[in-house]
């Protein structure tokens, strides 16, 4: 086993022959630094994720452990000092880290589309909501202006933004919260792309935002099969949506396996301490741990194990042992770790 994230474990000659699912993305071994007068930030060390058609793969970790870098690596967005080092993001068989600046301009925004972390902020201030939909329609389109100015209002239309062509005329800082998170998502939309990439969409959402939010997500993949990434530090939004989850320490995935395995079988001591730390409505009087310590300096990491500084399980192997990758240990559950959480069955 390898450090790459694995497909579906084979079936057995018992077992009726599942149909092939389609790969839609394939990252593998990336790695992306940010190159600053104080050293080199290694954001992103090795990272191997493998999307499937039709599918929600989550990321989850705390703030800093490379979710967003990961995510603005795959379509090179990834903002000055940062560099793509080493590495491929496959997307039907065309690596996008080496194709040029026109064909990836031709991907992005089409084939795959990404709605950005703080929507407000996201979005140009100084531009009117009509014109952000307009361009991004134009961009892949030979739509006249009038043309896409009418599909934009479709679009908010779907989307149930109210007064959705008063809504072209306002600019992003005229919105809430919501009306903003649900224009990105109309303008991620707008050309039914194969992949959607979603960067802590509900992270500063209040509930009720939040579960409409999910909602939509959830139906966009059943009515339009998109392969979704959601990327949240929230395990609860994972638990929501997620089919596959994969979880992310210091750049590196530590843990990754279907959701439901997560929360009744985390291996890796960093999944365990995250579901530690946060309450439970079936179990009220839970006493809630958290995660002593913190995370890496990225400048200077350790060739052992990231997490062995707050590791409560740590034994003399971690500490002499180069760092762990994925293994498998029980089918379809990977996990980096030598002195892996077990459970009795």
């Amino acid at each position: 086993m390898t450090s790459k994230t694995p497909d579906s474990p084979d079936t057995t000659d018992n077992t009726p022959e599942r149909p092939e699912v389609k790969t839609v993305l394939l990252i593998e071994d990336l790695h992306t630094s940010f190159f600053t007068r104080d050293g080199e930030v290694k954001a992103v060390n090795g990272i191997n994720l493998t999307l499937k058609e039709n599918s929600i793969l989550g990321i989850v970790g705390e703030s800093g452990s490379g979710k967003s870098v990961t995510a603005l690596s795959t379509l090179r967005l990834v903002p000055y000092p940062g560099k793509i080092t080493h590495g491929t993001v496959s997307f039907e068989g065309v690596n996008l880290l080496e194709v040029d600046n026109e064909s990836l301009r031709k991907i992005r925004g089409k084939d795959i589309a990404i709605i950005f972390q703080e929507p407000t902020t996201a979005l140009n201030p100084l531009i009117n909501i009509g014109t952000h939909m307009e361009e991004v329609l134009q961009a892949h389109s030979s739509m006249t202006k009038v043309e896409a100015r009418e599909r934009a209002v479709e679009l908010l239309t779907e989307f149930e933004l109210p007064s959705p062509s008063q809504i072209l005329k306002r600019h992003p800082f005229e919105l809430s919260g919501g009306q903003a998170q649900r224009v990105m998502i109309a303008m991620a939309m707008a050309w039914n792309p194969k992949v959607l990439i979603a960067d802590e969409i509900t992270s500063n959402l209040d509930v009720t935002l939040q579960a409409d939010v999910l909602d939509r997500l959830k139906r966009l993949q059943a009515e339009r099969h998109s392969a979704i990434v959601l990327i949240t530090h929230d395990m609860g939004v994972i638990a929501q949506v997620c089919e596959d989850v994969a979880v992310m320490y210091a750049g590196s995935i530590v843990e990754y396996t279907d959701t439901p395995h997560l929360f009744q079988r985390p291996h890796h001591p960093y999944t365990w301490a995250l579901l530690q730390s946060i309450p439970r409505l079936d179990q009220p009087t839970r006493t809630l741990h958290p995660i002593h310590g913190s995370s890496p300096n990225l400048i200077d990491l350790p060739d052992q194990c990231p997490y062995l500084p707050r590791c409560p399980k740590a034994s003399n192997e971690c500490r002499l042992s180069p760092k762990p990758a994925l293994r498998e240990v029980e089918p379809g559950h990977y996990v980096a770790c030598y002195n892996v959480i077990e459970h009795d069955d």
